[in-house]
């Protein structure tokens, strides 16, 4: 059974850094395309960042040298360094791992608020 379980979300003022972590297991991560999305109150989630099996990486323009997204294979576990963060950077912020188009899980989601 697969699980991705994200950790590191918090409060943090404007300006501030946090880093989340999404650790899987129950599938061969090595082999996974790891993403993060968020979701802001009553809207979709979007795509924020991802890093594929090679390394390499993707972000949305919204994030692009602010966030960066990477990757342990070694301990099946992807990563999201958020630096200057600002308000608009609120939501919840959730882990996706995909093979390919038909496979893909989800983690269970973690809080992230910006606000002096």
């Amino acid at each position: 059974q697969v699980h991705l379980v994200e950790s590191g979300g918090g409060l943090v003022q404007p300006g501030g850094s946090l880093r989340l972590s999404c650790a899987a297991s129950g599938l061969t991560f090595s082999l996974y395309a790891m993403s993060w999305y968020r979701q802001f109150p009553a809207k979709e989630r979007d795509l924020v960042a991802t890093i594929i099996s090679s390394g390499g990486t993707n972000y949305a323009d919204s994030v692009k040298g602010r966030f960066t997204i990477s990757r342990d294979n070694t301990k099946n576990t992807v990563y999201l360094h958020m630096n200057s963060l600002k308000p608009e950077d609120t939501a919840v912020y959730y882990c996706k791992a995909n093979l390919g188009r038909s496979v893909s899980y989800w983690g269970q989601g973690t809080q992230v608020a910006v606000s002096s």
